[in-house]
């Protein structure tokens, strides 16, 4: 394993198990699954519903706490210092722990400076031992980074070889924050899982497209949460530490990038309302 040092001095594993879209139900089996594979960060939300699965199998895995790093994320429907504090506390007994790696807000919408503050003084509380964001575009990130107490140390954002996120980069990179990635595989948009450069560079080495990407990324400094729920897969996506990419090749594979979501834009009315009418059922 790679580790990224955050800008608290914090180690953060380079690749983790995501659980987005993880049913519920089965997610008790997959981080169990993910655990004894050999994935050792873990990354739920609140509005994944399956912080509880994410608990139970940490408490089962025999794993000392200690070495694992559990992210989760604070959603639209807890914002306010008062409203994100309580759920900071749901969030620690869903996932049956003391205190929280990192935790982050998910979406830069409704009162997020009262939910920063309540992130704030549980880390100076010790309930948590890193702080951030999610989905928070340059400008969003410069506002917080300039007028909170701490600064973020991540931010998760849309991030794939057709979205490079390269604008948002050096936003991140001048204000000291991680990168850490969501969507890394695209969900198969754009033919990722046969795209002709990916498949000629993996060839090359031995590796998946999948593989090569994950490689692309991490040796950009991008965090990466791949989900699978099926263990010859993740441990393909874990396998991508004993090859390097050549110049030539990272070069390639930066020419993907389009520039563009293949989701969604926060800069975009239409696309924003969904994401608060969502959140205004979450819980």
């Amino acid at each position: 394993m790679e580790y990224k040092t955050l800008n608290n001095g914090v180690e953060m594993p380079m690749l983790g198990y995501g659980v987005y879209q993880v049913d519920p139900a089965d997610c008790e089996r997959c981080v169990t699954d993910a655990l004894e594979v050999g994935y050792r960060s873990i990354d739920t939300a609140q509005a994944y519903y399956n912080e509880e699965g994410v608990g139970k199998a940490i408490a089962k895995s025999g794993i000392a706490r200690e070495d694992l790093f559990i992210t989760t994320k604070i959603w639209i429907s807890n914002a306010g210092e008062q409203k994100a504090a309580d759920s900071i506390k749901r969030s620690l007994e869903k996932l049956d722990t003391d205190y929280i790696d990192l935790l982050l807000i998910h979406q830069p919408f409704s009162d997020y400076y009262g939910t920063y503050r309540a992130m704030e003084k549980a880390y100076a509380d010790g309930l948590v031992h890193t702080i951030g964001v999610s989905n928070f575009l340059s400008d969003r990130l410069a506002d917080i980074c300039n007028f909170a107490e701490v600064t973020p140390a991540v931010d998760q954002v849309e991030t794939h070889v057709f979205q490079q996120q390269k604008k948002l980069r050096r936003t991140l990179d001048k204000y000291g924050v991680a990168h850490m990635a969501w969507g890394q595989f695209a969900e198969g948009k754009n033919g990722y899982f046969t795209n002709p450069v990916l498949a000629a560079i993996g060839a090359k080495y031995g590796k998946s497209t999948a593989q090569v990407a994950l490689r692309f990324l991490i040796q950009n400094g991008v965090i990466v949460i791949p989900k699978s729920t099926h263990m010859d897969r993740m441990r393909e996506n874990l396998d991508v530490f004993d090859f390097t990419l050549d110049h030539d090749d990272m070069d390639a594979i930066a020419a993907l990038d389009e520039g563009k979501s293949l989701f969604f834009d926060h800069h975009d009315g239409e696309s924003i309302e969904g994401i608060l009418a969502f959140g205004k059922q979450a819980a």
